[in-house]
């Protein structure tokens, strides 16, 4: 029996945006493990258009509070940070308004579970 192939296609929308801001306080032990991420008291998740734009994210979010960046995909746009729930909220809130503020990116309202 021959392997069936599998093909992943991943779309982009146009455009300048914060497509996903979420906080999860408090994630259980195992979601560190199984991400191969430094536990903390939350996690922070991101993602953005265009992808590239997660590497100034990234740098936002290390200057703005104490976190540490637990992931960053420059061909996705996907990011985590790791920290306190405080830490991980404001550094958040400052890549959105940044990137709202300063290059008119559409930012995303930040939900936490």
């Amino acid at each position: 029996m021959m392997d069936e192939k599998k093909r992943f296609i991943q779309e982009f929308v146009p455009g300048k945006q914060v497509t996903l801001s979420h906080v999860i306080a408090n994630p259980d032990e195992g979601m560190f493990e199984n991400l191969g991420i430094q536990q903390a008291g939350a996690l922070g998740i991101l993602t953005l258009t265009p992808s590239e734009t997660v590497i100034i994210a990234g740098d936002l979010a290390t200057k703005a509070a104490d976190v540490k960046i637990g992931f960053l995909d420059r061909f996705t746009g996907s990011l985590v940070i790791v920290g306190s729930v405080s830490s991980v909220e404001m550094a958040m809130e400052e890549i959105n308004r940044f990137l709202s503020e300063t290059l008119q990116y559409t930012p995303s309202r930040i939900t936490k579970s």
